[in-house]
């Protein structure tokens, strides 16, 4: 593994120099002028510029070409990462024909780095957000969302359903985004505020003009919306109590407690809305909840959000306050004087450890640079992986295929990747197999 350097714990500073400054002293970098000052796009030369905190590393597990502009990833029970990509963005070409994909990645041999790279699917057209589950995948694909299907078992999707139709495409990088499951088993995702939705559905037209977060019930395919408002909202997580956040990539309120029936700024008509938990903050994408063993006790709970702008990636944590929460800027995971790192999608992995999937662009305005700027990087893209020095790494469940007794006992795991997974898989099973033992093991 490659050395890189680490800073120890800091004090917190204000936060006008916090979106200013990189951790550690490190000026965020800027972007090239031309094409001769373009960064070195070798992994090594970005991984030599990460710093983490005092007793973690970082290694790289997937870069082209197993992987190219990396939009979103999401775990399967099997512990394969799913990512679909687009190198299409930000928009496609006269006569040019739909060729984004998505990617199932498999390290076989559990030594931190991935092996294994299948096509599951090809011929998207700027997809920007997927979940496996239900059999099949789920992928967000401009004005749809699609369902995915292996139907012979080759890890090769040979059946595709629209599912939901209807979102807008007035800007693509505001389109349907940020999948993400919830503990109750419905699907959640987001869109920005150029979009203008009138999604078909069984239960009629639900509308959106603006910035939102829907729920769908795949069982019943009803969507509804839970919340409104925000400018660029590729975040959402739940906490381990089921109370949801997001994000915002254009606003500068750091995370947002999200309810249903919350209003945020620039939902059109609004008469109240609410801010977020620590205005002034950088600008971030993509959530996740640090719960896992692996990690330091003080880590577990927080919530790790990365600033693309920044080339870092950052950490707070929360705690209640009244009816809502306190947010709390902490020393930052990961941060890089590389110009075209982009961090954008964060998980915990089934090994334990923190994967952050890497956009990689020295530019990343979208319409305030040429869509054929030629300094835009169309063929990038990684995924890198942190975890603890010298510190077992989280064993990997045995998740898929497991029984229905084996799965309830998983639900007491102190790790969220072990509790989401089991879940996943007592829905699969379905409510015939699954509730006598359910009802008995909660009694």
């Amino acid at each position: 593994m490659t050395s890189i350097k680490t800073c120890p714990s800091i004090p917190m500073i204000s936060r006008l120099a916090l979106i200013s400054l990189g951790w550690c002293g490190l000026a965020a970098a800027s972007q090239p002028t031309s094409l001769a000052d373009l960064p070195d796009a070798n992994p090594d030369a970005e991984l030599k510029s990460f710093v983490v905190p005092e007793g973690f590393e970082v290694n790289l597990f997937a870069a082209e070409p197993m992987i190219q502009k990396p939009v979103q990833m999401n775990w399967d029970a099997q512990g394969r990462l799913w990512v679909v990509s687009s190198t299409t963005y930000p928009h496609i070409k006269p006569g040019e024909a739909a060729k984004d994909q998505v990617v199932v990645l498999e390290d076989t041999d559990g030594d931190g780095k991935a092996d294994k790279s299948t096509p599951f699917a090809d011929g998207l057209h700027i997809p920007t957000a997927l979940a496996p589950g239900d059999g099949g995948l789920y992928v967000a694909n401009s004005t749809e969302v699609l369902f995915l299907k292996d139907k012979d078992g080759d890890l090769k999707a040979d059946e595709r359903t629209i599912l939901l139709s209807g979102f807008g495409t007035e800007d693509t990088h505001h389109l349907l985004h940020t999948f993400r499951w919830g503990p109750e088993g419905m699907l959640y995702f987001n869109q920005s505020i150029y979009i203008h939705t009138h999604m078909e559905t069984p239960y009629g037209v639900r509308r959106l003009m603006g910035g939102g977060i829907w729920e769908f019930r795949p069982e019943t395919r009803r969507a509804e919306i839970i919340s409104k408002g925000l400018i660029n909202p590729w975040g959402f997580e739940f906490d381990r109590w089921g109370q949801s956040f997001a994000c915002d990539g254009a606003g500068g309120e750091g995370i947002n407690f999200i309810f249903p029936g919350s209003v945020f700024a620039t939902s059109p008509g609004a008469k109240r809305i609410l801010h977020g938990l620590s205005p002034g903050q950088p600008k971030q994408c993509g959530m996740e909840v640090i719960e896992d063993p692996h990690f330091p006790a003080d880590w577990q709970g927080s919530f790790v959000l990365n600033d693309f702008r920044g080339n870092r990636v950052n950490r707070f944590a929360l705690t209640p306050s009244g009816s809502g929460y306190i947010a709390k800027q902490m020393p930052d995971v990961l941060a890089s004087t590389h110009r075209a790192f982009r961090p954008i999608a964060v998980k915990m992995g089934p090994d334990g450890a923190l994967y952050i999937a890497d956009w990689y662009n020295p530019i990343i305005q979208h319409g305030e640079v040429d869509f054929r700027d030629p300094r835009r990087d169309l063929v990038h893209g990684r995924i890198w992986r942190i975890s603890a020095k010298g510190k077992p790494l989280s064993p990997r469940p045995k998740i898929a295929g497991a029984s229905t007794a084996e799965l309830l006992e998983m639900l007491k795991s102190d790790r969220k990747y072990v509790r989401t997974f089991a879940k996943r898989e007592l829905r699969d099973l379905g409510a015939v197999k699954v509730t006598a033992e359910l009802d008995a093991w909660a009694a």
